[in-house]
């Protein structure tokens, strides 16, 4: 039997594919022009990917004719845990280890979410972010993500959402920079980026369920110093290290360019 190798231009089709899955899931609903602006690419090619992905069930159409992100995007597998659910305990060591406020991110696209978190007993603490989505260039737990990202796949994701309406003043020049020093340094941190008065440390896990996992420990930039913040990346490198142990996850690297 023959076996078939994916071509450049395949692999490129799977690409524009994944780009336009992500731009749907971050905007909600696409339309054709929409998708071709943002892929620079024909109108017709643009419909034959979004049919493709309808095809799939990832996406279908609404009443106006446009693209929503389809039941598939959406299916899970049953009596697995969520990589939140596994990842629990973890996050309940870093804070017994710190005593700030920890939170689990996840990337989708250009954006970190924040589906748990354990706040600071401290009086003066950094508060929750559960369900926040923020840009991820702004953020710790964001930087360390992408840092795992081939600086080509984070300038398609970029490019996708700046040029889907995203206004966010972004010089990639700078970013690429920043994610080449995470990568050198293992971790990411944010000194008020993202909101004054926060200082906060990210270490990534890993990709776990399909998902691109990171820890963060965040507190008032007041609090701060810098032997605190050392102390920090050792706490998160042991309880990301047990976590990957545990989970059976590898880590990722990217050489820094």
């Amino acid at each position: 039997m023959r076996k078939e190798v994916a071509g450049p231009a395949r692999i490129e089709s799977v690409r524009k594919a994944l780009s336009l899955l992500d731009l749907i899931a971050e905007e909600g609903a696409l339309t054709v022009t929409d998708a071709a602006l943002a892929l620079d690419v024909h109108q017709s090619t643009a419909q034959r990917l979004l049919a493709t992905l309808v095809e799939g069930g990832y996406a279908r159409q609404d009443a106006r004719r446009r693209y929503v992100p389809g039941q598939a995007m959406f299916r899970v597998p049953q009596q697995v845990e969520s990589a939140r659910q596994r990842l629990r305990p973890f996050v309940e060591q870093l804070f017994e280890r710190v005593g700030e406020t920890i939170h689990l991110a996840t990337l989708v696209g250009t954006e970190v979410h924040h589906p748990d978190a354990i706040e600071s007993r401290h009086p003066l603490r950094f508060g929750l972010r559960t369900g926040v989505r923020l840009p991820a260039h702004i953020t710790s737990e964001g930087k360390s993500l992408l840092a795992e990202l081939p600086w080509e796949e984070v300038e398609s994701r970029y490019s996708l959402a700046l040029s889907g309406g995203r206004g966010w003043d972004v010089d990639l020049d700078v970013l690429r920079r920043k994610l080449d020093e995470v990568r050198v340094q293992g971790y990411a941190t944010n000194f008020e980026e993202s909101e004054p008065g926060i200082a906060a440390y990210a270490m990534s896990i890993g990709v776990i369920d399909g998902e691109r996992c990171a820890f963060s420990i965040a507190m008032p930039i007041s609090r701060h110093t810098p032997d605190l913040g050392a102390s920090f990346v050792a706490d998160l490198r042991q309880v990301v290290e047990a976590a990957r142990a545990m989970l059976g996850v590898a880590p990722i690297e990217v050489t820094p360019r």
